[in-house]
């Protein structure tokens, strides 16, 4: 959209928010200048408890308040689904719809990575932890698109065209609900909340805050935010502690921003999508940001048992993994994936260390265990990792120190799991998944990241970002595993 379109939008929109009786403060400006999308600028100072807006819920669009409400009842159709088939029909509609102007504002579809053709996304996002997702992203699509949206078109219960319900537009319609959509409240659900999905992203430095007019509170709910699962489909939480219950009407409450931390004149004002890495905000919204210290990078159990089956046995592998679980282990889960979390420090998760620890004991330690494990298992996590972490320094050469409590475990499994077989098998891991980006290096990628432009090669730009991040963890993860023979070389001169 060139800028002389843009502008026009924007005061249609403008107009549009007057006659939906939505209120935006004068000390805010809304700024369609940016090649990269609208955002909102403070023209004045705004202060923490400044109400800078305010937005009827009638005025959102919702699968309550769309003029398809009716069949999407009737398909009993929900959640993102449902939006979605709301944002196709009133985009049909064209200028009948009451969110023309809105909707015009709005960029066709979300360059997120399930609208990427194929062939580019694979190459871009080799390796990282988008890689598989959005693969899967486009299969459960079509099959939802197959089985709801597409018997809702033949039985002719919505006038539109089938063109305008085609897979690709329903693709478009989601990258929209991924990336700007709230969880309002009970009897709205999802819906697309005009002015508030203006705001900006800035991890950890939010400006405004949303809440209905019903609460007194200006609290910030963190907890409400927190994602870090790249596939996690949760959406954005308007908080509204006095939800009413389902199915009654909420429409006389207006949605409320809340000026959370002061902006100075000429900043942008930002909210937060929540705390989460490159990948979700990649996979969820399209950018990500330089330098997030949510960024984790994931390493499979298939490719755990696929590196002690190459230095032991299937069978090795196999005996190992089942008294790991026996104690009550398991990794993380996602879809059909279980798998290890590596931090953005490059520290590994302690599930995958009490793995490792198992699988490299020495025949006659891991008999001994297998004796007892039954009795270490406790009635909370914390007592089962206490327990091991006896049994750990029962069998351990190094000296004998009491446990002060809960807060110590951590440290001090951490400690007794940072042995060289230890380490050197999360070296190996580091390498395998090291090889999944391909034969270039880090600084190769480093390099195209210094040289790409984020306006003229936006997938480039933030597939390079996400995927700079990631090796940087592998490469924290290898100094972690290496300090160990580097603190028996001091030791030992």
């Amino acid at each position: 959209m060139d800028a002389a379109a843009a502008a026009r939008r924007l005061r249609a929109f403008k107009r549009w928010m007057r006659a939906r009786g939505v209120v935006c403060s004068d000390a805010l400006r809304l700024d369609a200048s940016d090649p990269l999308g609208v955002h909102v600028r403070a023209v004045a100072p705004i202060h923490e408890g400044d109400l800078v807006a305010t937005i009827p819920r009638g005025a959102c669009l919702t699968p309550r308040t769309t003029g398809a409400a009716g069949p999407i009842e009737a398909a009993e159709l929900g959640g993102c689904l449902a939006l979605a088939v709301a944002v196709m029909y009133e985009r049909a509609r064209g200028g009948d719809s009451p969110w023309d102007a809105y909707l015009q504002l709005l960029p066709d579809r979300e360059s997120v990575p399930l609208v990427w053709p194929a062939d580019e996304a694979e190459r871009l996002l080799a390796g990282t932890e988008l890689d598989k997702i959005v693969k899967q992203d486009r299969e459960f699509l079509c099959e939802d698109w197959k089985e709801c949206i597409e018997p809702l078109i033949s039985s002719g219960e919505l006038d539109v065209h089938p063109d305008d319900f085609s897979l690709d537009k329903y693709f478009s319609a989601k990258t929209l609900v991924s990336s700007r959509s709230f969880q309002i409240d009970d009897y709205h659900g999802f819906g697309m909340v005009p002015l508030a999905d203006l705001f900006n992203h800035k991890t950890d430095g939010k400006h405004v805050h949303f809440t209905s007019a019903s609460d007194d509170s200006d609290s910030d709910d963190e907890d409400d935010d927190e994602q870090s699962d790249a596939s996690a489909d949760d959406q954005s939480t308007i908080e509204n502690p006095t939800n009413s219950p389902s199915g009654s009407r909420v429409d006389d409450e207006d949605l409320e921003m809340i000026v959370v931390r002061d902006a100075n004149e000429g900043e942008e004002v930002y909210n937060t999508y929540g705390t989460i890495g490159n990948a979700a905000l990649l996979h969820r919204y399209g950018f990500t940001e330089l330098y997030n210290q949510y960024d984790i990078v994931n390493i499979d159990l298939a490719m755990v048992t696929k590196w002690c089956t190459s230095i032991f046995s299937s069978r090795h592998a196999r005996a190992r993994v089942s008294l790991w679980r026996n104690l009550g282990y398991s990794g993380c889960t996602s879809q059909d994936a279980e798998y290890f979390e590596i931090s953005y420090d490059g520290e590994p998760q302690l599930e995958l260390l009490i793995l490792l620890y198992i699988i490299t004991l020495e025949p006659d330690v891991y008999d001994k265990l297998i004796c007892v494990a039954r009795d270490l298992i406790g009635d909370e996590e914390h007592d089962t990792i206490r327990n091991v972490v006896k049994f750990v320094k029962g069998t351990s050469s190094t000296p004998n120190s009491k446990l002060n409590g809960h807060d110590e475990l951590h440290d001090v499994m951490k400690k007794f799991l940072h042995s060289e077989s230890i380490c050197s098998a999360l070296l190996s891991l580091a390498d395998m998944r090291e090889s999944l980006y391909g034969s270039n290096n880090l600084e190769d990628d480093e390099e195209k990241l210094q040289a790409c432009c984020i306006v003229t090669e936006r997938k480039l730009y933030h597939s390079l970002v996400l995927r700079v991040s990631e090796r940087r963890i592998l490469y924290r993860l290898r100094k972690y595993a290496s300090s160990r023979s580097k603190t028996k070389k001091r030791k030992h001169p």
